[in-house]
C-alpha cells in the first residue's frame, strides 16, 4: 500500500516539473537592434561584423541580465533581456571611454554564439537570462 502512495505521490511530482526546464533559443538580433538607441554614443557589433580599424583596445567586457518572463511569450522576453545587455554593455563601455564594443557574443551556461545575426538566450517558465560579451575599443573617427 505505501508503494502505491510513493508511486502516486511521484507521479504529481513528475507531472508538476513537465515543462519547467530551460530552453535554449536561437533569436534574430535584427529586431532588438533595429530597437536599440539611435544614435547612441557607442557602437555595437556583432560577431565578426565589418567596423572601422581598432585605434585602441581597453579590454573585455560582460554582463549578465535575468529578468522575469512576461505575458508577451519566450520570444519577447529574450528580446527584452537581450536590449537590456546591450544598455548595460554601452554603458560600461561609454564610462570607460571606448566609442564601440566589437565582437559581441552571447552565451546562456554552456550555449554560445558569436553570430552576427543571431543571439543565444535561455527561457523558462518564469524567466529569460542570457550574458552578453565583448572587446571595448576606440576606433578611428570615419
Amino acid at each position: 500500500m505505501k508503494s502505491k502512495y510513493a508511486l502516486g505521490g511521484l507521479m504529481v511530482v513528475v507531472a508538476t516539473l513537465t515543462g519547467c526546464a530551460t530552453q535554449v533559443k536561437s533569436l534574430p538580433l535584427a529586431p532588438v537592434v533595429a530597437q536599440s538607441a539611435p544614435g547612441a554614443q557607442v557602437a555595437l557589433y556583432f560577431g565578426s561584423q565589418a567596423h572601422p580599424a581598432v585605434q585602441s583596445q581597453l579590454g573585455q567586457t560582460s554582463t549578465s541580465v535575468r529578468i522575469a518572463r512576461d505575458a508577451n511569450g519566450q520570444d519577447a522576453s529574450c528580446n527584452r533581456a537581450l536590449a537590456d545587455a546591450l544598455q548595460k554593455l554601452r554603458a560600461y563601455a561609454r564610462d570607460h571611454n571606448a566609442n564601440a564594443v566589437i565582437n559581441i557574443g552571447t552565451s546562456f551556461h554552456s550555449t554560445e554564439s558569436a553570430s552576427a545575426t543571431e543571439f543565444t538566450c535561455g527561457v523558462s517558465m518564469s524567466a529569460a537570462a542570457l550574458r552578453v560579451r565583448g572587446d571595448m575599443v576606440v576606433l578611428d573617427a570615419q
